[in-house]
């Protein structure tokens, strides 16, 4: 079983959160029913926050994942059966809270981005710039901005 990121924000958003530990928790529950293995879980997981399908805050001295900006988030076969299967409770997150972390994560990728002198990088995070505003109380025009210099736009 190898999940997309939409798929990965799916299940966090059916809980509203998860631990990156219930989210692999979750994923091998999805394998189980299959009759599959997952593939890398933890990989899968850094990728879709790197892309910014999940994003990450803090809460109550724990680490959790929330659907982010860029996700489309969708339920892979089967997982709306987690809730029953998982002892993990239905949180919610302060979306301005989560807005926050996401707005400073960005702010300080840009920021190396426009530095590393790689366009791929650039380019990447000037396409997130647009979803970031959409998906929550989030201006960040001065570092698209900064993205769009380095890009030669």
């Amino acid at each position: 079983m190898e999940p997309t990121a939409d798929e990965l924000a799916g299940v966090v958003d059916l809980f509203g959160a998860l631990t990156r530990d219930e989210l692999i928790e979750a994923l091998s529950e999805l394998a189980f029913k299959r009759g599959e293995d997952v593939d890398d879980p933890a990989g899968a997981i850094d990728d879709a926050v790197a892309a910014y399908h999940l994003a990450v805050v803090e809460r109550d001295g724990e680490t959790l994942l929330a659907a982010g900006p860029a996700a489309f988030p969708e339920l892979p076969d089967g997982a709306t059966d987690l809730p029953h299967i998982m002892d993990v409770p239905e949180r919610s997150i302060d979306r301005e809270r989560l807005a926050a972390a996401v707005e400073e994560r960005f702010r300080e990728e840009s920021l190396v981005a426009v530095r590393s002198d790689n366009e791929a990088f650039v380019e990447r995070l000037l396409d997130v710039s647009y979803e970031l505003e959409v998906w929550g109380p989030i201006d960040v025009t001065a570092a698209r901005e900064r993205l769009a210099d380095a890009a030669g736009e």
